[in-house]
């Protein structure tokens, strides 16, 4: 017989709380804990662990699909879905930072990174049209999982210096202060709602018809122009949080994340 995981416990035949609710409660409790690391058991599996009927397991685990908590398919094994990030609403953040501060591990797989004029950036950025820009695309990961497609532009001079900078696993705007640049103090954002694309879809690793966030964002320094970034992001991936109470609401909201593995 199949020992039992250290941390399960036992369903109480006892309780008038249904089986299934016992059960599904029982889940979550692990999944919030991590118990699941290296996959989700199957339905047999937990009738097994939990000595319950197949329509027990059925029910519990249609309520924690619901919930968005693990995902499965016709043919496809259930398992844990990615985590979900939370930023704050109106900060100015560094994606590196606020995944690394969560413990996942972050990293990126650099599609462009050169020199090229972009008229369009440029107006954004109160340059001369024809004036090269230093600009960055990459597909941002956390913990191995497709997050988002950015798109860096900076003018000339400030982005220069970071030309031979492997940005796999390097942030940006540390890279631009260890050069002696100054990372954006303020500016401004407008987050979209898209359908991702074909092209975006595979790119995020997402299905068809997936829906997403785009944000636009221009960055300050001392109120002057100096980063236009576009970021393209899976919505099932990502949140945008605001903490609000009986005296109005603060943006800026501490980053969290929902982890499930």
């Amino acid at each position: 017989m199949k020992p039992q995981p250290p941390d399960v416990r036992p369903l109480d035949r006892a309780s008038p709380l249904p089986l299934w609710a016992q059960l599904h409660g029982e889940l979550v409790r692990r999944l919030n804990a991590g118990a699941f690391v290296d996959g989700f058991p199957g339905e047999h599996e937990i009738q097994q662990t939990y000595t319950v009927s197949r329509h027990t397991v059925r029910e519990a685990m249609r309520r924690i699909r619901d919930a968005g908590l693990v995902e499965s398919g016709r043919g496809r094994p259930t398992r844990v879905r990615p985590a979900r990030l939370e930023l704050g609403l109106g900060s100015l953040y560094s994606l590196f930072r606020e995944v690394e501060a969560l413990g996942m591990e972050q990293r990126s797989t650099v599609l462009s990174l050169g020199m090229s004029p972009n008229p369009t950036v440029a107006v954004e950025l109160d340059l001369p049209v024809t004036e090269p820009l230093f600009h960055l695309e990459r597909v941002r990961f956390a913990d191995g999982t497709p997050l988002a497609h950015d798109q860096t532009w900076l003018p000339a001079e400030v982005g220069a210096p970071l030309l031979d900078t492997d940005f796999e696993r390097a942030s940006l705007y540390e890279q631009l202060e260890r050069l002696g640049g100054r990372r954006p103090d303020g500016g401004r954002e407008r987050i979209t709602a898209v359908v991702l694309d074909l092209a975006m879809s595979r790119a995020l690793g997402a299905p068809g018809s997936t829906a997403g966030l785009q944000v636009h964002r221009v960055g300050t320094v001392d109120g002057h122009p100096m980063e236009y970034r576009r970021s393209t992001i899976r919505a099932d991936r990502y949140s945008l949080v605001m903490d609000c109470s009986s005296h109005g609401c603060r943006v800026g909201a501490t980053t969290q994340v929902h982890r499930t593995r």
